[in-house]
């Protein structure tokens, strides 16, 4: 039954939203969004429609960028990709403790997420459709919290105090684990350092089954942010031959 995946998958969104919002932060954390909670319902017709069976590849992101997941509730969650190549629109209510210089749009924000721009825009040059690529890959975050300064500033979970991001980790650990666990996946693959390290602990971790754990191949690419200078020099390209070489790309459709 495919539709136990996607339940799978929820429920263990759940979860991690449920335990994560217990958690409190110190400064220079400010305000925290979650938008497995205010923009749940994208979410969830994001994996009702595209995680509802096991895949081939997983995609694993850090956390949510603020023009993207933040915004529309689905991981690299660029408005327009979201919303005119995923066909998912739904609507997205506000977070507790709204940063005022980073206000919830949802589908309306008119602000792109550069990195979740050019993961989509190279997910449909290389495949078409979106139900092409969702056929055997998905992509998820392994962090579901956004960490606002009080400037306004972005801050990523590896860059909070130690006490903090063990205590998140711990939580975001679990999710990931129940997540490989339902999508059963042959590779997963850190978009970034980051995100390579979380896999590669959770993969060696004892919280997966063993006889899973040692079919799942760990891989990472080049993060798609316009802060990296060697993504803001092609990262499609680049993205193209780091896969190729992992052999998690038809040959034939593999760019010149």
């Amino acid at each position: 039954m495919s539709g136990a995946v996607g339940q799978r998958l929820l429920a263990a969104a759940d979860a991690v939203s449920h335990a994560l919002a217990a958690l409190r932060f110190a400064p220079p954390v400010a305000h925290v969004y979650n938008p497995l909670q205010y923009a749940h319902a994208p979410y969830a017709r994001y994996v009702q429609r595209y995680g509802n069976a096991t895949k081939r590849v997983v995609l694993l992101g850090m956390n949510p960028g603020p023009f993207g997941m933040m915004q529309t509730g689905v991981p690299f969650g660029e408005v327009a990709a979201v919303r005119d190549w995923m066909g998912i629109a739904a609507a997205v209510a506000r977070p507790p403790h709204e940063h005022p210089k980073r206000p919830i749009e949802g589908f309306a924000c008119a602000r792109s997420e550069v990195s979740g721009r050019r993961l989509w825009a190279w997910a449909q040059a290389r495949f078409g459709s979106a139900e092409a690529f969702f056929a055997d890959w998905f992509v998820l975050n392994y962090c579901p919290l956004v960490f606002l300064a009080d400037s306004g500033r972005n801050l990523t979970p590896d860059k909070l105090p130690r006490a903090e991001r063990e205590a998140v980790a711990r939580i975001c650990d679990r999710h990931l684990a129940a997540a490989i666990e339902a999508l059963q996946p042959q590779w997963l693959v850190g978009v970034g350092a980051f995100a390579g390290r979380c896999a590669r602990s959770v993969l060696a971790a004892d919280g997966i089954a063993p006889t899973l754990a040692a079919r799942v191949q760990v891989a990472q690419i080049l993060h798609p942010s316009p802060a990296s200078p060697a993504a803001n020099r092609g990262w499609a390209e680049a993205v193209d031959l780091e896969l190729a070489s992992l052999g998690l790309l038809p040959a034939a459709r593999t760019r010149a």
